[in-house]
């Protein structure tokens, strides 16, 4: 999540600059465990998924995907803005929005085709209803429109729509934010409070709006990036107080009762007036008791996991991290993975040994995705440089080998 226990200010005077000191593994683990927790999630009825995060707390694997996906941009973009100035640091922003909404359109396809074909093939026809791809049978010209309008979404589609919006914005917030760092997270914090107040949000097709609130969710995706650019001393101070560390283990724990509570039905050994406040848990607007929970965690995580500990470059992470570097292929066949292990699970048996089976393959195949990827981007660099550390730092190109001097 947060990566800033070892980060430094920059020494630099002019606009803010993300840290130089390369890629922060902590950043690729938490993002491969969120991959990983909405795959398991998305299967319903899943044991599996009790462990994951959104049993046990106010956020979940969602919140940590939003928040590193902005703290990441910021420290690569900032970065294009500077070394190649404005207008192509936006451009190459832009392309990768383009990147993100070519991936989402074919995860469209591909997902409402296997379920049309599943339903059709095997007379499942609920799960038309049930994963939301009716109205491709039913008005299948509307539909495709405003599914490519990002309006329409099939059931667990919702997270890359976000994603694109989110990135789409962000050109004229970075370069607010890279002078102005503070004034950039409170706009967006008038933004977030204005969105829960008047009722703001995206509309959705053929009602309603969209269950990731873009005016809501992007205060997570804000924070990150003033994390990565303007936030680290702030951060730094807060997550070395004694104070903060307690009030933050102390809200968790809160949370981790609350949330057990509503999960297992036993609720009546806490107030009503309490549970009222915090279930249902709202996430289609971000509730702030999420934002909370998410920083909590940040600052216990950045006390207990250094950015140098030895067991990030450990083989028994490796898969996790790689899934985390390889974010957007291993988020998009876990969508599409879920839905086979639901049907999986529906069509032969739910038992939990089942569960167990196809939970492991679905990770194991996400894992196998990340690491081919990581294989043919290898091929793109030369063989001499392949294995070069810090050739593959975020936003950089690999490095050349120093000249030698003849004489």
């Amino acid at each position: 999540m947060n990566v800033l226990a070892n980060f430094r200010p920059p020494h630099m005077t002019g606009p803010t600059a993300p840290s130089r000191e390369g890629r922060d593994l902590r950043l690729d683990l938490f993002r491969g465990l969120a991959n990983w927790a909405i795959f398991l999630d998305h299967i319903p009825n899943n044991a599996v998924a009790w462990l994951t995060t959104r049993n046990y707390g106010f956020s979940d694997a969602a919140d940590i995907f939003v928040f590193i996906s902005g703290y990441t941009a910021a420290f690569v973009y900032a970065r294009k803005l500077i070394v190649q100035g404005i207008l192509a640091g936006t451009a190459l922003l832009m392309r990768r929005v383009w990147q993100l909404y070519v991936a989402h359109v074919l995860l469209f396809v591909f997902y409402a085709a296997a379920i049309g074909y599943v339903a059709q093939r095997y007379g499942h026809s609920h799960l038309l209803d049930e994963f939301n791809v009716a109205g491709l049978i039913e008005q299948p010209v509307a539909t495709l429109t405003q599914g490519l309008l990002l309006k329409f979404k099939p059931l667990n589609l919702d997270v890359l729509p976000l994603y694109i919006v989110l990135m789409a914005g962000f050109p004229p917030l970075l370069i607010v934010m890279r002078r102005w760092p503070h004034a950039a997270l409170a706009a967006s914090t008038a933004i977030y409070l204005a969105a829960r107040v008047f009722g703001w949000n995206f509309a959705a097709y053929p009602s309603g709006g969209w269950y990731f609130n873009p005016f809501a969710w992007q205060l997570l995706f804000t924070l990150g990036a003033w994390a990565a650019l303007g936030g680290r001393a702030t951060m730094m101070v807060l997550a070395r107080s004694r104070a903060v560390l307690a009030a933050s283990v102390a809200f968790l724990l809160f949370a981790l009762v609350v949330t057990l509570a509503d999960r297992v039905g036993r609720t009546g050994f806490m107030p009503a007036v309490v549970l009222e406040w915090f279930v249902p848990n709202d996430k289609t607007n971000l509730a702030p008791y999420r934002v909370l929970h998410l920083l909590a965690l940040a600052v216990v995580v950045v006390r207990l996991l250094p950015s140098d500990w030895s067991g990030l470059r450990s083989a028994v992470l490796r898969p996790v991290i790689a899934c985390g570097q390889r974010s957007l292929e291993v988020f998009c066949v876990g969508i599409f993975l879920s839905f086979v292990g639901h049907f999986v699970l529906e069509m032969y048996s739910d038992a939990l040994s089942a569960q167990i089976l196809v939970s492991m393959a679905g990770l194991t195949l996400m894992t196998c995705v990340a690491l081919y990827r990581d294989w043919s981007r290898s091929l793109d660099r030369p063989p001499s440089f392949r294995n070069e550390p810090g050739s593959t730092i975020v936003g950089e190109k690999p490095r050349q080998p120093k000249k030698v001097d003849a004489k």
